[in-house]
């Protein structure tokens, strides 16, 4: 449950999480607003990404982009981790190329259906997040970790380098940074993780959950339209030279601006008066 932060009490039985049938591997809670949790549930194998994991997490995933009502996601995970990346031990039982193709395009599936979510996706961290456990943390369009979080690209310790990791990693670092992480594969703190750009929150840990509630209240008040739009043509600009990102950023904002979300909002501020988005999807 979502420990929300100080509010009446009809505000409290409002937004009280109700559940929601799920696969084992991924619990998954929705509360009245459409803030939805999925959490990490192999909390004795660190929340390693086996190939069972990755299919639970792609079809809720799935199941989230088709809906409507849902305004933001959290990603979370059970036990002393939030994930270590994947489960080695299952990798190594069928060690062939097309087998570990077929792996890495399935986890590259899942992480950039993160990505593709019209809603926001906020990284809840705890305890370690390693190599495609820290991947997961950077395709997360928000990340809030505890003080005590570690996170480190280690697959180089194996002889393996983070090759799919470093996808994300290279868009949430700067090069360098990101860089000297992948070929080390030594372990940041969360401090150092916030100052180079991988988390955006650090708190201590029985602050996470209110620390990620602010969050969500801060994104809830706004309309999903707005912010649909506005995710969809935050990554595409990235990929793109900055003429193109300034004319799709153009025809995006066009688009917003006849929404009656946008019209509401600026008529209100020409009126001085609080915006009535309760029409607004």
């Amino acid at each position: 449950m979502m420990t929300a932060t100080p509010a009446s009490s009809t505000d409290r039985r409002a937004a009280a999480p109700e559940a929601v049938t799920c696969d084992d591997l991924v619990r998954c809670e929705r509360d009245a607003r459409g803030v939805v949790r999925l959490t990490l549930n192999r909390p004795q194998a660190f929340n390693a990404l086996s190939e069972a994991l990755l299919d639970a997490l792609q079809t809720r995933l799935d199941a989230l982009a088709a809906d409507d009502g849902v305004r933001v996601v959290v990603i979370a995970a059970e036990g002393r981790a939030f994930c270590a990346g994947h489960d080695l031990r299952e990798m190594r039982a069928e060690p062939s190329q097309a087998y570990y193709e077929r792996l890495f395009a399935q986890c590259g599936r899942m992480m950039m259906t993160i990505q593709r979510l019209q809603v926001p996706v906020i990284a809840r961290v705890h305890g370690i997040a390693t190599a495609a456990g820290c991947q997961l943390v950077a395709m997360c369009d928000l990340a809030v970790a505890t003080r005590e979080a570690r996170f480190a690209v280690s697959g180089i310790n194996l002889g393996l380098f983070c090759s799919t990791p470093s996808v994300a990693l290279s868009r949430n670092l700067p090069r360098k940074l990101a860089f000297e992480m992948l070929v080390t594969g030594a372990f940041i703190s969360a401090d150092e993780a916030r100052a180079r750009g991988l988390v955006n929150r650090v708190v201590e840990a029985d602050r996470l959950d209110a620390e990620i509630e602010t969050l969500v209240d801060s994104i809830v008040a706004k309309p999903r339209v707005a912010l649909a739009m506005g995710k969809g043509l935050f990554y595409r600009q990235l990929e793109t030279g900055i003429e193109e990102a300034y004319a799709d950023a153009g025809e995006t904002m066009a688009c917003n601006m006849m929404d009656g979300a946008a019209l509401e909002g600026v008529q209100a501020f020409i009126d001085k008066r609080p915006p009535d988005w309760s029409g607004a999807r």
